[in-house]
């Protein structure tokens, strides 16, 4: 196992579960863009590692990407969502501590299934932070539906410029709405209104 890969999976869940459960406004990067690039990122050092997958090793990792996900949908579903100072406001309950538990029991058990199996990259390091990306994306597949339906707008980015979430996941890039720019060079709605 790769220490660092361990170490920067711990990192990021406890820095997602302690912002989580204390609340933070609800951000469309933060929701889309960085589950996104967490699972390529993943991807990648699947890729790069010169890693040899076998037919086991594609099976664990599938099976696994499948609860993953469908963990991070539970995940999605019980994030509490609220209008605060005109943006939107995610906060995850208690309760919601049993869903990282399972999603790090789901790692353990598809580990010792892959060791049987002799799939020696599922059963290592490797997958972990492409299955968390999957997790993240499959919380963000829950909660943005709910938070589009809310007719209360995403908060905004650090930069203070609006995310098009509609726009993000249409695959077009738009300009800020706060500056009316129109060279694509940051995220927001072609129209320059706000969502």
């Amino acid at each position: 196992m790769n220490v660092l890969q361990v170490l920067a999976a711990i990192g990021i869940v406890l820095f997602v579960l302690v912002r989580q459960l204390r609340g933070e406004p609800l951000r469309g990067k933060r929701l889309i863009v960085l589950p996104a690039i967490l699972a390529v990122i993943g991807f990648a050092t699947l890729a790069r590692g010169g890693h040899h997958l076998t037919a086991a090793d594609l099976a664990c990792l599938v099976i696994g990407a499948v609860i993953a996900a469908g963990i991070g949908a539970a995940q999605g579903a019980q994030l509490g969502l609220e209008p605060r100072d005109g943006a939107l406001w995610s906060r995850m309950p208690v309760r919601g501590l049993w869903l990282w538990l399972a999603l790090v029991a789901s790692r353990v058990v598809m580990t010792v299934v892959a060791v049987a199996l002799d799939a020696h990259v599922a059963a290592s390091s490797a997958p972990i932070l492409l299955l968390l990306g999957v997790n993240r994306l499959g919380q963000a597949a829950v909660v943005t539906p709910r938070a589009l339906s809310s007719g209360v707008p995403f908060a905004p980015e650090k930069d203070g410029r609006p995310f098009d979430v509609r726009g993000a996941l249409a695959g077009r890039r738009s300009v800020g709405a706060a500056t009316g720019r129109r060279d694509g060079g940051a995220w927001g709605r072609r129209d320059g209104g706000t969502m």
